[in-house]
């Protein structure tokens, strides 16, 4: 799966879930997505609620976001480095990267930043892709 197909179907997800819950506060809309209620309310939302584990070993794990503004991707690559193409990177720095004899690719698991519900709160829109709008920088 691409980053561009990952994005477009997480959002659709991401919709979904909102136009059937009904909740109206923000409050209301972001506790809803703890980790815990999330896996058990809607276990294809995340690939890993199945194997009942977190992306992020942290308590009070909000899935809200289920990514960050600050990660950027472009399945054409955002440049080379090395004659690896980087695929993906963090505009904060936060995280580290994983690398394959070809590819370089961000790795955001060691980052909390996104699931922390004050930043949620704080980068908070109904619209999951208005939260997201700059992390592709693939779409025309």
């Amino acid at each position: 799966m691409t980053y561009t197909q990952w994005f477009t179907n997480h959002s659709h997800k991401h919709k979904t879930i909102l136009n059937t819950i009904n909740l109206k506060s923000k409050n209301e809309i972001i506790d809803y997505f703890t980790y815990e209620n999330m896996r058990d309310s809607h276990n294809d939302f995340c690939l890993l609620y199945e194997s009942n584990t977190k992306c992020h070993d942290m308590q009070d794990l909000n899935c809200y976001m289920c990514g960050c503004p600050y990660f950027r991707f472009d399945d054409k690559g955002v440049e080379t480095i090395d004659d690896k193409i980087v695929y993906s990177i963090c505009t904060k720095g936060l995280g580290s990267t994983f690398e394959s004899e070809v590819s370089i690719h961000h790795d955001c698991s060691s980052c909390e930043v996104s699931h922390h519900k004050k930043f949620i709160n704080d980068n908070f829109d109904i619209d999951w892709k208005e939260m997201m709008t700059m992390v592709s920088l693939n779409f025309d």
